[in-house]
């Protein structure tokens, strides 16, 4: 080991925290039982490395390095207690037995902690939404902001739910562990949510000043692969097709200069080929089963995209198919959204923004600045100048992500 600088160190440490944080943390609550008690080791480990990491160098692994020290933190502050109870003493004692914090437990079925996290948080007895909160935040580690943009809630209201699911996984003792045989259909669906909610988060960041998030998108991939060779249904080959397909435009959606570049302006002879090879085997694999859903038909959606060679040869009528099925089996106004777009495609501009107009004023997507977005650009190729600048600045108020306010500024610059 050698030890780093100082600015190094904290560079270093940063970029542990995003790529393995998450697992650490899922280790710890494993081993400690309690996710406040958890969250409050992995950041005295943190602090641990940052004392001790200068003088003793960068461990060769340092997650398993963060997980033993936030252990023994964990059972030193149960034992720095004032009253100290018998209640503590026997969690301490048996922590403290125990070896220094294995990464996975011989034997088990899904030899990876944070999925195993995952699929404890996705519990039945926790409602839908609130598991999936919990889990985005506790374990993939998500800020409240960006969960409730993606539930296009707010913020309070997550937080909410995020305290009323750890306080039911306390009081009710839900265990941590990966459900086998008939108790994994029942925590699929919310399981394969929360890696989906991951990877959105990561493909197109929702605030900052990157469009993208490397390490979220990577991690939901992985995760993805691990539920697929548990339990290869077709939902979990489609969710997994619909990630490798997005992913594949990654290197084309950022121009030079860090600008956000459309799907129709992408150069897809920067698409990454053997991912589009791995995706459309995987959509073909759950469309063949005809048991898919709406993963599998997202997934076949990208899949006409990264079959077209150019732009104009796109089938917008598939697509605008493909989309009416997803809507008529997951109602959903972002749905609506991306469906009035393909319309907008192939049967023109009116068409698609008169879909827009009708779900903007139901009210569902009114804070939804892509939603403003779609219509400003569909308003724009209608040669609507005045409209189509007053949508733009409506998405400029809403949107957190520093590329896309560059995008819209340069629009409206281009409008005049």
């Amino acid at each position: 080991m050698s030890a780093p600088a100082p600015t190094d160190l904290r560079a270093r440490l940063d970029a542990i925290y995003r790529t393995e944080g998450g697992r650490v943390l899922a280790t710890l609550i494993r081993l400690l039982g309690d996710f406040d008690r958890a969250e409050d080791a992995m950041q005295d480990a943190f602090n641990a490395a940052l004392k001790r990491w200068p003088v003793e160098g960068i461990p060769h692994n340092p997650r398993a390095w963060l997980i033993s020290a936030g252990r023994f933190k964990a059972i030193d502050a149960m034992r720095r207690r004032v009253r100290f109870d018998a209640a503590h003493e026997d969690i301490a004692q048996s922590l403290h037995g125990q070896e220094a914090a294995p990464a996975v437990d011989a034997g088990d079925e899904l030899p990876d902690d944070r999925l195993k996290l995952i699929f404890t948080c996705c519990h039945p007895a926790l409602a839908a939404d609130a598991s999936a909160a919990l889990t985005l935040r506790e374990v993939c580690g998500l800020t409240t902001e960006e969960i409730a943009r993606a539930f296009l809630a707010s913020a309070p209201t997550i937080a909410q739910r995020i305290v009323r699911a750890k306080a039911k996984i306390r009081d009710e003792r839900i265990p941590y562990q990966v459900p086998s045989g008939p108790e994994l259909p029942a925590r699929m669906n919310a399981v394969l949510a929360v890696i989906y909610l991951l990877f959105n988060e990561g493909y197109a960041a929702s605030s900052g000043a990157s469009l993208t998030r490397t390490e979220l998108s990577d991690e939901a991939i992985r995760l993805g692969r691990l539920v697929a060779e548990l339990l290869p249904e077709p939902e979990v080959l489609g969710l997994l097709a619909l990630m490798l397909l997005h992913e594949s435009r990654r290197a084309a959606r950022v121009g030079a200069d860090g600008e956000l570049v459309l799907l129709e302006q992408q150069d897809r002879s920067r698409w990454n080929q053997a991912l589009i090879r791995d995706g459309i085997a995987l959509v073909e694999r759950a469309l063949a089963t005809r048991r898919f859903g709406p993963y599998t038909l997202q997934a076949a959606i990208a899949a006409v995209h990264a079959e077209a060679r150019t732009a104009d040869e796109t089938d917008w009528r598939q697509i605008s198919a493909l989309y009416a099925a997803l809507l008529a089996m997951q109602p959903s106004p972002v749905i609506e959204l991306n469906r009035a777009a393909a319309v907008a495609m192939h049967e023109g501009p009116a068409a698609g923004l008169a879909l827009i107009d009708a779900l903007l004023a139901r009210g569902e997507l009114r804070n939804y600045h892509l939603a403003h977005a779609a219509r400003a650009d569909l308003l724009r190729r209608l040669e609507r100048g005045a409209d189509a600048r007053a949508a733009y600045k409506e998405a400029l108020q809403l949107t957190k992500s520093e590329p896309e306010r560059r995008f819209l500024e340069k629009r409206l610059r281009e409008l005049g």
